[in-house]
């Protein structure tokens, strides 16, 4: 264990030396909220069930941080290791390898979750938004999807060869995702065909379910099934793929 927080506490501060990951995780959700939330203030609408903009948009946002974290931040920052040979020098010292992955798996979880309290905490005291009517089930779905992309960021990490292809190619995964799921964007806005099409990407099962909890809509079993199964297959493949060199 005291090896674990030392690792923990090391990655915590290599984390926000990093400038992007630390602004795409902490600062770039509130650009967003503050700038659209400004623009369309959050009066309830017809069109969004009778809620705010901002009140459907927070969710989302909370859905674009997990997405950031487990397929940009993660899987970048492990490649650069391996690339550095740091990965290497962690497995020659006397480290077990579930200390230094478990370390990077809690460092990402507790930027995340302050990522997102920072998010909701803003926009609770500017727009007033409504708060979660289940926030033990919100936080239940948080961690599952967190796990769910967490587990796709290792893979991608076991199978690119550089930071830069690592790079190019998550955020060729990550952004189009980001836009059609509605974590950018309500949903709710989109042409019905572009609605149908985005139920195939996991950001957006990951927007419908923590927005169906937010909402006291209940658990969508879909969503459920479809991030369990990216994190077995996920974390399945990473296991059997993840290069230390």
């Amino acid at each position: 264990m005291r090896a674990l927080f030392k690792m923990t506490w090391v990655e915590f501060k290599l984390f926000l030396r990093e400038p992007i990951g630390a602004f795409f995780t902490l600062i770039f959700p509130l650009m967003l909220l503050f700038i659209f939330g400004s623009i369309f203030g959050n009066e309830p609408s017809e069109l969004m069930g009778g809620l705010g903009s901002v009140d459907v948009s927070t969710p989302a946002y909370i859905a674009m941080i997990i997405g950031t974290v487990g397929l940009m931040s993660g899987p970048i920052s492990l490649v650069v290791y391996r690339e550095q040979g740091i990965l290497r020098r962690f497995r020659a010292a006397p480290l077990r390898p579930v200390t230094i992955i478990g370390a990077q798996v809690i460092i990402y979880f507790l930027m995340t979750l302050l990522g997102v309290v920072l998010l909701v905490v803003a926009a609770h005291l500017v727009y007033h938004v409504r708060l979660p009517e289940a926030p033990l089930a919100v936080f239940a779905a948080f961690c599952l999807s967190l796990a769910s992309f967490l587990a796709a960021g290792f893979v991608l990490a076991s199978l690119m060869p550089t930071a830069r292809t690592t790079q190019v190619v998550a955020m060729a995964i990550f952004y189009p995702m980001l836009f059609l799921s509605g974590a950018a964007g309500p949903r709710q806005i989109m042409p019905e065909t572009v609605q149908k099409v985005s139920e195939f990407l996991p950001l957006t099962h990951v927007n419908i379910l923590i927005g169906d909890l937010w909402f006291g809509e209940g658990w969508s079993l879909v969503s459920v099934a479809v991030l369990v199964g990216m994190l077995v297959i996920g974390g399945t493949v990473a296991s059997r793929t993840f290069r230390w060199e």
